[in-house]
């Protein structure tokens, strides 16, 4: 499934999901938890890898910029979430 049918997907089951910009190809599913309504999910370590490709970071250019602009970023109750996969 290509980034486009996961986010057309996604606004379908609840549009108000808010998404990190650029970083569609990165998104991995939902998550949820007990008494907080579920919110879109992406790997954290391929968004880093789309900083490096996309925007020509260096690997610690990309974390530092990832840690503080989009895992920094509180952007309301759906604010998404981002996973260490293994």
């Amino acid at each position: 499934m290509d980034a486009k049918d996961k986010v057309t997907i996604l606004m379908e089951e609840n549009d108000e999901y808010l998404m990190a910009d650029g970083f569609d190809d990165a998104i991995i599913g939902t998550v949820e938890r007990f008494g907080i309504d579920p919110i879109v999910l992406y790997d954290k370590f391929k968004c880093i890898d789309i900083l490096m490709e996309r925007h020509e970071m260096t690997e610690d250019e990309a974390i530092d910029f990832f840690y503080y602009n989009v895992l920094g970023s509180w952007i309301g109750e759906y604010t998404p979430a981002f996973a260490e996969t293994f």
